[in-house]
């Protein structure tokens, strides 16, 4: 079972419907995506590789428009069984305004690889590494409190 902190903080993420049991159960699974998005940042950005920056992009791209991250295809049809988890549900608002300045924010990394500002680009990809970082491993994601403040939802 995992602290009332974490749990309010998997709450903010959009899964404020859920009961405490529900959401520790859910918690690997909602941050399988985080983790494996942050693996491939730091990959990206410590080699400046565009490409992997842009699969990244399309990826967050895809988890606007999906139902689903993309990786939470594969938690719920590969991991999920083996690990006797339940099903992941639908991706939240806020998870989708995380994935938006995902999207921006490798844009600007791709921009500074690109025109050859290496320290730019790596400080960009650094800073912004922290963001997955804290939500696959404390599970605070900053969009989704800066999404709930925007929209005034309140936390119960």
């Amino acid at each position: 079972m995992l602290s009332e902190k974490r749990i309010h903080r998997i709450k903010c993420q959009g899964y404020s419907g859920y009961s405490t049991t529900e959401i520790s159960a859910l918690a690997f699974g909602n941050r399988f995506a985080f983790i494996l998005c942050a693996v491939l940042l730091c990959i990206g950005v410590a080699l400046a590789n565009i490409p992997i920056l842009l699969t990244l992009m399309g990826l967050s791209f895809l988890a606007i428009v999906l139902s689903y991250h993309p990786f939470d295809y594969i938690y719920n049809n590969v991991l999920r069984g083996p690990l006797n988890k339940p099903r992941l549900p639908h991706r939240s608002p806020q998870l989708k305004f995380a994935c938006s300045i995902a999207i921006g924010w490798i844009a600007v990394h791709i921009y500074f690889f690109y025109n050859g500002q290496m320290l730019a680009g790596y400080i960009s990809g650094g800073t912004m590494l922290i963001v997955p970082m804290l939500a696959s491993s404390i599970d605070f994601c900053i969009p989704s409190t800066i999404y709930n403040y925007l929209f005034k939802i309140k936390i119960e």
